[in-house]
């Protein structure tokens, strides 16, 4: 750590040898936040705003991601009149909006159905966690499709949905408009899918990632934590000697690099002096008995920690289903190719069950739901038929994902698959269908123009607007 008051031989500024030397850690606080800042400021692109029905309702959104691929037909598509290697263990249950059932699994979601758009007809035609979950991300498909461990980078560098959100609109709370949380995604063998970045608008517009265990014991995000060492009085100091060691960088300071520095570390301050960004990530000051409404498990406290980001700014925050150390190899997270009823019914379905209606019974208590667009979704569903292991195999042909809030019309279905939940009867929906939905609630029209890397004007979705939701 940077130490201001310190004996030793002075430069012809005043300032140690050491502090010179150290000032770098003006990363600064032991500022690792610029590092999160290097991204630094974007302009904001003005979009005219639809006319349409559900057009900028909007004000936030939170991504659930289900990493895995959950199984339609044991949550959102039951198949109760199909053989038993069809329809799995479980049996539906009725629900709040007549004629919707779901799985019993899904109890205290059942309640709130009146809240929820269930799409049964969702298609990737995708069947690689890799390149179906680049697909779900950005709108746009993999090339090629049905690539699994397939690694970020051209061609398949189109911006996800928090890179174009960051492009669009400035975060104004000192937040970023875009945040992800608690990691990235991730394959068994380590590699990270594509699809999780703003692609080809740089990473000056990376949604920003915080990686971290929100359900942990004294749970802190150490880039918003002032060091014991370090109050407040002397923050402003510190502030003062990076202004004094910028000065004197003559050579840098005549290019575009110190500017962007100052920016970026001038952001770090203000973050750092601002209790509304401190705050959010502060679970501790959550009654228990909220905390508790989550669930304690990762997946509940980082959903609960996208509400409070949501309250303090931050535009979209996408919540990836946490993969701890323990998840089995042949059957990690939602892939549940082996064992599948064992898995739903003991470390799946119930967190995701209890933090999402939580979610929304918290947002609609608060009065936020109708501001704020919640998505469900994943990569892809599962196989019709059970194989061998007791288990589902990846299937991108049809599966189902739930919108809520935001301007959507909640207590419906729409589209439907077969009678095996194996393709779509009718209502498909595509990947960029759902990007452009999104966009669309949060304000910006579809056909808004971004560019590439040559300069190229491109859409931030090709996708038609899913107008039967709102």
């Amino acid at each position: 750590m940077l130490t201001i008051h310190h004996e030793g031989p002075q430069l012809c500024d005043g300032l140690t040898r050491r502090e010179w030397l150290r000032v770098g850690g003006l990363g600064a606080f032991g500022l690792s936040m610029p590092a999160l800042l290097r991204n630094g400021q974007v302009s904001m692109a003005k979009t005219p705003r639809s006319a349409e029905p559900g057009a900028g309702k909007a004000k936030a959104c939170i991504v659930l991601f289900l990493m895995g691929g959950p199984t339609q037909h044991s949550t959102w598509d039951p198949k109760p009149e199909t053989p038993a290697e069809i329809r799995g263990e479980f049996k539906p249950i009725a629900t709040a909006t007549p004629g919707l059932m779901v799985s019993e699994l899904m109890p205290q979601t059942a309640r709130l159905t009146d809240k929820i758009c269930v799409l049964r007809a969702m298609a990737s035609n995708d069947n690689a966690h890799s390149s179906s979950g680049y697909y779900m991300m950005t709108g746009q498909p993999h090339q090629p499709m049905n690539f699994e461990n397939a690694n970020p980078g051209a061609p398949n560098d189109y911006p996800n949905l928090g890179g174009v959100v960051r492009r669009l609109k400035k975060g104004d709370s000192g937040l970023p408009a875009a945040m992800t949380i608690p990691h990235r995604i991730f394959n068994t063998n380590g590699s990270v899918w594509p699809g999780q970045d703003a692609g080809f608008l740089g990473r000056s517009v990376d949604p920003w990632l915080f990686t971290c265990q929100p359900a942990s014991t004294n749970f802190r995000i150490p880039e918003f934590t002032l060091s014991e060492e370090l109050p407040a009085t002397r923050l402003e100091t510190r502030q003062s000697l990076l202004h004094q060691v910028n000065q004197r960088l003559d050579s840098i300071e005549q290019s575009s690099t110190l500017g962007t520095f100052d920016k970026q570390t001038q952001q770090a301050f203000d973050l750092l002096r601002s209790p509304r960004s401190r705050l959010a990530f502060r679970l501790d000051q959550e009654p228990e008995r909220v905390r508790d409404r989550y669930g304690r498990s990762q997946f509940g406290q980082s959903v609960l920690l996208a509400r409070r980001l949501v309250e303090a700014g931050v535009t979209l925050v996408q919540v990836n289903w946490f993969r701890g150390p323990d998840e089995p190899d042949d059957n990690p997270c939602w892939d549940s190719h082996t064992k599948e009823s064992e898995r739903l019914k003991t470390v799946l379905v119930p967190p995701m069950d209890r933090a999402y209606s939580a979610l929304l019974e918290d947002l609609s208590l608060r009065g936020m739901l109708a501001e704020t667009l919640v998505v469900c979704m994943a990569e892809f569903g599962r196989s019709p038929k059970m194989n061998p292991g007791g288990g589902r195999d990846h299937w991108g042909y049809v599966y189902s994902l739930a919108l809520a809030g935001g301007g959507i019309r909640g207590g419906q279905v729409y589209g439907a698959s077969d009678k095996t939940g194996g393709h779509p009867k009718d209502g498909r929906v595509q990947p960029q269908d759902l990007t452009a939905t999104i966009f669309h609630c949060l304000g910006f029209r579809p056909e808004t123009e971004i560019h590439d890397t040559l300069g190229r004007p491109l859409p931030i979705s090709r996708g038609e607007i899913i107008r039967q939701v709102f």
